[in-house]
């Protein structure tokens, strides 16, 4: 078949339209002069009187949303607030792109949006809104994130023109041995209690999120870190109502929370029900520990009265009523802190007339991410672009689907095998470069057919030592996307690993279950050693992968900035990201577009997901009445139509009107909302 590479640069053409349109209003009127004839035959003077015309201002809707009957400021209550608590819902119709002028902030929670476009907004830096942000998230939706995990951040210079990424990766305790996650000692090879690691003290790693905005903040920041704290103190003393999510997470997690007397005590109702939707809730404890963090920095966090409660709490061997065992963690004081958060260089490559840029190891999603787009770079996209373009992104056709999801096939079979913490495993070659060259990928591109799918990629071969495989089930995350006023750019993507983490609680925030992320047994059937193995000190593989996307500068060089996006999902984080990048670069889908688009991709299985959640997906029927499903199965595609949960946010600068702006897009299966400086076409 033919893999030639096309150099494509699809037009811009921004068609949705704003979220919400201010009205302005105008005054006219006739000026009151009689013009009739004064009887000389001569046409009278007229001198038109002085008028001072009504002085008109728009109303100040920054950081606002506008509804029906006016602009609505974020979690006032009053109608048309996006924060007023509903049922989660799989997919919300309608989203449209919001536009602004100079800053803008796109997060999974209005809450959170709201607390980062204030920061904005008093000009704070895209990282002073970060910091912001992920306070209220821990608060808002602890099922996702917060201060007890750890996360992954891209920042964009815009003076400088540099990309700087920031790992802030969960670690292993000191006293790990590979067999830490499955067996209590490598001499009593019982497994964890309760059920395994998940819930022990075994899954928690040393919490990385903190640590790495204060380092973030240190060399970004422009407002003091004391003062980004206030929005989310406030909710947590004040209280806040309960989300749809957050109401099903907590019940979906009873049994876990029930193990941990401060989560029932914060979870629960006193006849032990889950808290429901809408109920308010207070959190003073989480109140108290981010006064601590705002006013003596991160080491207040690991060290001291915090970093004890951490610890005890990863120690505690029993829980519940009646109480079960527990199986302890080893994580000690000194793991604390000993935590060090990390500048690294980032994942940047070309595809067609753009730089792409991603997280670098341990995550996995850059590389990822990086090689699925130079092997789909051998082929025309745009001739395979949705059909029937609306304002949820349209239909994918059946080949765009294909040639992603067996480019992904690909991808994922190398990320498997080789990547993993670079501090312990070196990546092919010792860089990211072996992986991702052209002529290798361009080799990859060739085993896709147009006419089947290849079900199972089988990994590439860099002369290497073999290192093992074994399948993970990771889970879900939130992130978000930050443009400040300087241009400067922020995407971030961070995490407790599954919903509710470890479902232990300490001091108002929950603690990860992340080092489930590693694979349990050190070495795969072959006996070959797993290079995303438990070690001491270690940083477990992740697949988050914030992203920034760039114009190609004429010198070839990283040019202006285009696109910030990233999403939760866990292992299908990297299908997210492609799915938006491809749609809004080859697809000329705008922001909320390319966000909105049905969710779609494969891993390295013979299964091909399409988010059944989607209205452009038919799922009746078992799906035969829907073309698309039926024509990737007819090309040997196992097709899976369920429910996509992922959480894209998305900001992009386009042209509008004549005016450079930013575009901004929340996902809509989410509760996200995009907020920025009003902006009137």
């Amino acid at each position: 078949m033919n893999h030639a590479i096309p150099f494509l640069r699809p037009a811009w053409r921004p068609t949705a339209t704003l979220a919400a349109t201010l009205l302005l209003l105008s005054a006219c009127g006739g000026n009151g002069t009689d013009t009739a004839d004064n009887g000389s035959g001569t046409p009278p003077v007229v001198t038109p009187p002085v008028v001072t015309p009504p002085v008109v201002t728009a109303p100040d809707t920054a950081c606002e949303v506008v509804s029906n009957t006016g602009s609505v400021v974020v979690g006032s209550g009053l109608p048309g607030d996006p924060a007023a608590p509903e049922p989660a819902s799989g997919y919300r119709l309608g989203k449209t792109a919001v536009h602004a002028k100079q800053y803008m902030v796109s997060t999974a929670n209005p809450l959170a949006s709201r607390a980062g476009c204030e920061v904005l907004k008093e000009g704070g830096s895209a990282v002073d809104a970060a910091v912001a942000v992920q306070m209220v998230l821990g608060l808002v939706e602890p099922q996702s994130s917060g201060l007890g995990g750890g996360a992954f951040m891209l920042h964009y210079d815009a003076t400088q023109k540099k990309v700087q990424a920031y790992d802030g990766r969960e670690t292993a305790p000191a006293a790990a041995t590979e067999n830490y996650l499955r067996w209590v000692s490598d001499t009593d090879r019982t497994p964890p209690q309760p059920g395994g690691a998940r819930a022990s003290g075994r899954s928690i790693g040393t919490p990385g999120a903190v640590r790495m905005l204060e380092l973030a903040h240190q060399d970004h920041g422009k407002l003091a870190w004391k003062g980004l704290f206030g929005s989310a103190e406030k909710l947590a003393s004040d209280g806040f109502p309960i989300s749809g999510r957050m109401a099903s997470a907590i019940a979906g997690a009873t049994t876990g929370l029930s193990r941990d007397p401060e989560a029932v005590a914060y979870f629960f109702n006193a006849d032990g029900s889950p808290k429901a939707l809408g109920t308010t809730i207070k959190n003073p404890a989480y109140a108290a520990t981010l006064k601590t963090i705002a006013d003596g920095g991160a080491n207040a966090f690991y060290t001291g009265a915090v970093a004890q409660g951490i610890v005890d709490k990863i120690k505690a061997s029993s829980g519940g009523t009646p109480a079960v065992a527990i199986t302890p963690g080893l994580t000690e004081m000194s793991d604390l802190a000993n935590y060090q958060a990390k500048r690294r260089e980032p994942v940047c490559t070309t595809y067609r007339a753009y730089w792409v840029c991603g997280m670098s190891p341990p995550s996995s999603g850059g590389i990822a991410v990086a090689s699925a787009l130079g092997i789909l770079e051998n082929f025309d996209l745009a001739s395979h672009k949705p059909t029937a373009i609306d304002i949820e992104g349209g239909k994918p056709t059946v080949m765009g689907v294909h040639l992603v999801s067996e480019a992904e096939r690909l991808a994922y079979a190398d990320r498997d095998k080789y990547v993993a913490d670079t501090d312990f495993v070196p990546l092919p070659g010792g860089s990211p470069a072996m992986m991702l060259d052209k002529t290798y990928l361009r080799n990859r591109a060739a085993l896709i057919s147009s006419t089947r799918s290849m079900g199972t990629a089988s990994a590439g071969n860099f002369g290497t030592p073999a290192l093992g495989v074994t399948a993970l089930n990771e889970r879900g995350t939130t992130h978000f996307t930050i443009v400040d006023k300087q241009g400067n750019a922020v995407v971030m993507t961070t995490t407790v690993e599954a919903g509710m983490g470890s479902f232990h609680m300490t001091q108002g925030f929950l603690l990860n279950n992340q080092l489930t992320d590693f694979s349990a047994t050190p070495t795969d059937g072959t006996g070959a050693p797993v290079a995303n193995r438990v070690e001491a000190g270690k940083r477990p593989r992740s697949s988050m992968a914030p992203t920034l996307v760039f114009h190609k500068a004429a010198d070839g060089s990283l040019g202006e900035f285009l696109m910030g996006t990233g999403s939760p999902g866990g292992g299908t984080i990297i299908q997210y990201v492609v799915k938006t990048v491809v749609g809004a670069l080859d697809w000329g889908l705008d922001a909320q577009q390319a966000t909105s688009l049905v969710d779609f991709g494969a891993s390295n299985s013979a299964t091909t997901s399409l988010g059944g959640e989607h209205p452009s997906i038919n799922t009746a029927n078992g799906g035969a009445d829907d073309p698309l499903i039926t024509g990737l199965r007819a090309l040997g595609h196992t097709v899976s139509t369920s429910a996509q949960s992922s959480g894209i946010s998305t900001i992009m600068r386009v042209q509008r009107n004549g005016q450079s702006v930013l575009q901004g897009g929340a996902d809509p299966r989410r509760e996200g909302v995009v907020l920025g400086d009003s902006f009137q076409p």
